[in-house]
């Protein structure tokens, strides 16, 4: 990232008077969905664009609500067990955690017109549905070339207040940051506007100016050069991140279908989406020395996201003949209300400074800094073909376009952010692809398997580290997602023409780079380089769906 994109963004950050600002790396995590529904959707890949017949199917294209020709009531609870794997540099740590989820309620209403041509019949629907789970704890040890020591220096260095052209933040602007009374404190936070991580790492001892009241500055681990300057890099001797994320996003369909003349049916859903999320991460760097002494960096935030939006379906099946059904869909955005909260705190222990070898730092509380915005999220098409073969199989193949330089952040009032730009400089389209197939081995017994596939949305020069990464608040870690792979199975059972049962097995491994902070390019150089750590994320989901029909 050149200079010049480095001044749009401070600028950005100084907006609005806002405290914390909100990253590409959080709109892109709120746009995102998992693979979940029903134990039948789940077993066949989420393949069912064209097929319709499942009520997980109105999340994805509502006009297989018109496939129904009974009333019917499902619900679903499943288990997963979550595994995270880091490989850094041959440094490997497994984190697990189980959690057991309701996914899913529904009920659809059939109601036929008594034609034989025409408006056969309608439907509705209304089902909940759990459509990204957050819970995962990861961790991450090892050790870089560059400090972030070095990132929060280097971040202060380069940033610009106001519309200043000149680079770096005035020490004297910092210097009430150290002050022991708490009102100073907060002023001087909020005087310098979005910039809190410089101002963290200031206030805890992790950088210093240059020269007594200068705009550059160095890490305080950095080591003086011949020059009278400072080795670009301080070279921690252990690092180790442990992130811990919680929450989910719960969606609320409702929806409406047609079948015309059993030939065409047509849906359209409205839903409604809450989102709850939970962040806590501590990053550590240690120092050793022979004289058996260390030095010392604590960096912990915590971050909290709730947001309630908005989104519309729209879908159509064409039954071709007996054998074969087409399907297209739009799922639009969802239009996001957003609130963000933090906190942060750090410390440093630097045997350097005789004076402060210890420094502690922590963002203003009483209360957190928050900020309210607004988000919109990706939009997609889908594009299905399914195969009937009379009443003993069938199979389905669908295709997702999802855009994600359509994401879009703006403040309470409207004003577009100019992170906004940054959409369409690191982002690109998401393409995922599902199959599935079933065939029943009795009238009552049924045997599915399926896969989905899902890739990165990110230009390659972003997954390559050559295009800067920009954080929100202080929280300055962050994945960059490599692609989703999941393979299903699974069983139904017909227990009476009205009662069944489905059971899904799924394995589903998201594979990430990981980054403890991003790497800081001016002018096409890397002024500060950090490295891309292996991250997978492998979740073993079994999944039982009980339904009713009427």
């Amino acid at each position: 990232m050149n200079r010049i994109a480095c001044l749009l963004v401070s600028a950005f950050l100084l907006s609005g008077g806002a405290a914390f600002a909100q990253g590409e790396m959080d709109a892109y995590r709120y746009s995102q969905t998992d693979l979940n529904g029903t134990a039948r959707y789940l077993s066949m890949g989420g393949a069912f664009g064209a097929l319709g017949g499942d009520i997980s199917a109105m999340s994805a294209n509502p006009a297989g609500l018109g496939i129904y020709r009974s009333s019917e009531v499902v619900t679903t609870l499943s288990l997963s067990s979550i595994k995270a794997k880091s490989d850094w540099n041959g440094s490997k740590i497994d984190t697990k955690n189980t959690k057991f989820n309701f996914d899913n309620i529904a009920y659809v209403g059939y109601f036929p017109t008594g034609n034989d041509e025409g408006l056969v019949g309608w439907n509705v629907g209304f089902s909940y549905n759990r459509v990204k789970n957050f819970n995962r704890n990861y961790s991450l040890a090892g050790n870089q070339a560059f400090s972030l020591g070095d990132y929060a220096a280097a971040y202060a260095s380069y940033a610009s207040l106001s519309n200043s052209n000149l680079l770096g933040i005035p020490e004297d602007d910092l210097v009430p940051l150290l002050s022991s009374n708490e009102s100073e404190r907060r002023l001087a936070y909020n005087g310098l506007g979005g910039l809190w991580l410089p101002a963290l790492a200031y206030q805890s001892g992790l950088i210093g100016a240059d020269v007594e009241g200068g705009r550059q500055y160095h890490s305080s681990f950095a080591e003086p050069n011949e020059q009278g300057g400072w080795y670009p890099d301080s070279r921690p001797d252990d690092v180790l991140l442990e992130v811990r994320e919680r929450g989910a996003i719960d969606k609320y369909d409702f929806s409406f279908a047609t079948n015309i003349s059993n030939r065409v049916f047509l849906g359209a859903t409205i839903a409604i989406t809450d989102l709850r999320y939970r962040m806590n991460s501590e990053y550590t760097e240690r120092y050793y020395f022979t004289d058996n002494t260390q030095d010392h960096l604590f960096w912990d935030n915590q971050k909290a996201t709730d947001g309630t939006g908005y989104s519309f379906n729209l879908g159509a099946i064409v039954r071709a003949n007996d054998y074969l059904r087409l399907g297209v869909a739009y799922n639009s955005p969802t239009w996001y209300n957003m609130t963000d909260s933090y906190y942060a705190s750090a410390q440093t222990h630097n045997g350097g400074d005789p004076k402060n070898p210890t420094m502690d730092g922590e963002t203003p509380t009483d209360p957190n800094p928050y900020t309210d915005y607004r988000l919109r999220t990706a939009d997609k098409w889908i594009f299905s073909v399914a195969g009937i073969i009379g009443q003993t199989a069938l199979i389905s193949v669908d295709y997702e376009l999802g855009n994600y330089k359509h994401m879009n952040l703006s403040d309470r009032d409207g004003y577009e952010y100019p992170d906004n730009n940054l959409f369409k400089e690191h982002f690109g389209l998401a393409h995922t692809f599902k199959a599935g197939a079933e065939v029943k081995v009795t009238p009552q017994f049924a045997v599915r398997a399926g896969f989905n596939w899902k890739s990165s949305p990110f230009q390659k020069e972003v997954r390559e580290g050559n295009l800067e990464i920009f954080p929100s608040g202080t929280s300055v870690n962050y994945t960059l997602d490599k692609g989703t792979t999941a393979y299903t199975v699974g069983l139904g059972y017909r227990f009476t023409p009205n009662f069944y049962m489905d059971l899904a097995c799924v394995y589903r491994q998201y594979k990430e780079d990981a980054y403890t902070f991003s790497n800081i390019i001016i002018d096409g150089e890397k002024v500060v380089s950090s490295d891309a750590i292996g991250l997978k994320t492998n979740t073993t989901q079994v999944a039982l769906t009980l339904g009713y029909k009427f």
